[in-house]
């Protein structure tokens, strides 16, 4: 093919017209420029030429070094050309496909309504882009961005078509990953809680005439101690065969994993055997799994409801399986529960009070901090002030902590709200030391929780750089359930560590928590905190009078300070001098007061107001 050539150039006419010249001039020496000036002309087209095979090489070197495939086709559609990468996508060389219609190389996922589309576009637009799915050489079929233009001549008559395509099978199963990662549990291979919503949803929808959906949450108990055991490696493999086991025990209906060691099962049914379903799920998955030479029995935890019957919308069955699974809970492990009316009616005004505790940690107006003092028994002496969370709440009023921390616990709350106490009492205690108040310790309590998500420590350390409080005036009360809780691990060593910054640390509520004594001998400890139940019926009680001189005398043989809370007579009082405690706690010496009227009793000894202010002071703690 004939590169273009074009003779609208000033030496190409030059030329011309010394050749034409050449011929008519009688002199010879006027012939010779005429032949130098066809000279010039000739040059100068020849180096057009070049310049046009160059271009054309360089285009050619461009086309064979795209990782896109090109072709060329007539105004026919019939193949002219191809690149190099046409035959590394397809697999077929030029000489194969020289002659043939392009559009038999497409793949037959594409019906004639589609090529009508295509045809049409491309006539009215002169170009078409868009998914098409083409055939390798060897059969496969493989999906391509294909671009198409239309090309025309000078008269504006079609004269061929320049296709440009992108072999996206790659991008294609990425895709597919990334939806595979988005509804399915990679450990399993089970839908996700993403996915269980909408395989829900839509079970939901097409549920027919007398059928239900019966719906379980199940938890495995003690699955941590797997975990610590066995290590996590096993603990996940655990988990994949419980998936598995699961899932062959469902047949027809879905299973998934929401996270941890929670999993969900859903059935279509038509049989009012709900109950029964459950028990059967039990007791299968109660079979032993053997692992690493081990036979493990589990336990499991049930929340169930059914549908239509407990709800309509996918959201609401969720909501209403997390109660029933919560209540199953509380009853203890291994245990089924079935969601009633009665648990939505419990969580409804549940759920206002969380949103509005949310609210009041995120402007922390609300809360409060009031102190009650502690003092020695045998002379009354100020010791110390144990920080009591309170929650004002605009409409109604002040909110008891029995009421609001455990739902600050079940809702994820609870890290947050340790923080802001930590904080809010470690800024009154530098306010007090401007004041002159007494370098004695603030103690505040510390849950289970603050201490299994591992942010007490970090809280703790960015608290007191912030105040500058030295770590000895706060103390940690942390309680004896926590002890028992699994999900706090080895506290042991935690304690210590706290310890060795400077906290003091005691054991609140003692005796209420059922810990054993064999392990609280290894605790870094400084204090016991006897719960007020056993100081109550003092002196009368023999029981709770022989509970207390035990714990006072297991104390001294362990070196640990014990306070007694709850001190409200001087019949109690008396009898915990002459039992031999040391410390109290209570109404006959402090009822909890606000930070601001311990400042306001202080306030004046700072400015130098007489001793009458002082004595005032250490009265009232």
């Amino acid at each position: 093919m004939w590169p273009p050539f074009s003779l609208n150039r000033p030496l190409t006419w030059v030329g011309l017209a010394g050749l034409t010249l050449s011929v008519w001039l009688p002199d010879l020496a006027l012939r010779g420029v005429a032949f130098t000036l066809v000279g010039l002309g000739l040059a100068d087209a020849w180096r057009q030429v070049r310049r046009q095979h160059q271009y054309s090489r360089l285009g050619q070197e461009a086309l064979a070094l795209t990782e896109d495939g090109v072709i060329i086709t007539d105004a026919a559609n019939r193949i002219l050309a191809v690149n190099p990468a046409f035959t590394r996508i397809t697999g077929f060389s030029f000489d194969e496909v020289r002659g043939r219609n392009a559009t038999s190389l497409a793949a037959p996922r594409h019906d004639s309504a589609f090529f009508a589309r295509y045809w049409q576009t491309l006539q009215a637009t002169g170009r078409w882009e868009g998914e098409m799915w083409n055939r390798r050489k060897h059969g496969d079929e493989y999906p391509e961005w294909l671009r198409v233009r239309a090309v025309t001549d000078d008269s504006g008559r079609l004269s061929h078509h320049v296709c440009l395509f992108t072999d996206i099978s790659m991008h294609k199963a990425r895709e597919r990953d990334l939806r595979r990662i988005g509804f399915e549990d990679p450990l399993t291979g089970l839908p996700n809680r993403r996915r269980l919503h909408d395989l829900m949803g839509s079970r939901l929808r097409h549920l027919r005439a007398g059928e239900s959906l019966d719906i379980a949450l199940i938890d495995i108990d003690g699955f941590k101690q797997v975990n610590d055991s066995l290590g996590v490696e096993q603990g996940d493999r655990l988990l994949a065969r419980f998936g598995q086991r699961l899932a062959h025990q469902m047949a027809g209906g879905v299973v998934g994993r929401l996270g941890g060691d929670e999993f969900m099962v859903i059935r279509t049914t038509t049989f009012d055997d709900h109950d029964k379903w459950v028990a059967g799920l039990q007791a299968h998955l109660a079979e032993p799994f053997e692992l690493q030479g081990h036979s493990l029995r589990l336990g499991l935890t049930i929340g169930s409801c059914r549908a239509p019957e407990d709800g309509r919308e996918s959201g609401t069955l969720f909501q209403r399986l997390e109660s029933a699974l919560y209540t199953a809970k509380r009853h203890g492990r291994n245990h089924c529960q079935r969601f009633r009316p009665a648990l939505d009616i419990q969580e409804s005004p549940q759920l206002g009070m969380v949103n509005d505790l949310r609210h009041a940690l995120a402007t922390g107006s609300q809360l409060e901090l009031h102190y009650q003092a502690q003092h020695r028994l045998d002379d009354g002496g100020l010791v110390g002030w144990e920080a009591l969370l309170r929650w004002r709440h605009p409409r109604d009023g002040m909110i008891s902590p029995a009421d609001f921390i455990p739902l600050a616990e079940r809702h994820g709350l609870m890290a947050s709200l340790g923080n802001w106490v930590i904080d809010e009492a470690l800024a009154c205690r530098s306010r007090w030391r401007r004041l002159g108040v007494p370098e004695l310790p603030v103690w505040i309590n510390v849950s289970a929780l603050q201490m299994f998500q591992g942010e007490l420590e970090s809280a703790l350390s960015a608290g007191l750089a912030r105040h500058g409080v030295p770590a000895s005036l706060l103390g940690l009360e942390i309680t004896e359930s926590v002890l028992l809780d699994e999900r706090a691990g080895d506290i042991a060593p935690r304690l210590e560590a706290l310890r060795a910054l400077g906290h003091p640390v005691a054991i609140d509520d003692f005796g209420t928590g059922y810990s054993s004594l064999g392990y609280l001998k290894q605790l870094p400890l400084d204090k016991l905190k006897l719960d007020r139940t056993f100081v109550r019926a003092l002196p009368g009680d023999r029981a709770d009078a022989a509970i207390v001189s035990a714990v006072l005398a297991m104390a001294r043989g362990l070196d640990l300070e014990v306070i007694a809370e709850g001190v409200e007579t001087e019949a109690q009082r008396d009898f915990l001098l002459a039992a031999g405690c040391e410390l109290v706690q209570g109404f006959l010496y402090a009822r909890p007061e606000p930070a601001a009227a311990i400042e306001a009793r202080w306030r004046p000894l700072r400015s130098g107001d007489g001793g009458a202010a002082l004595a005032a002071a250490e009265a009232n703690g």
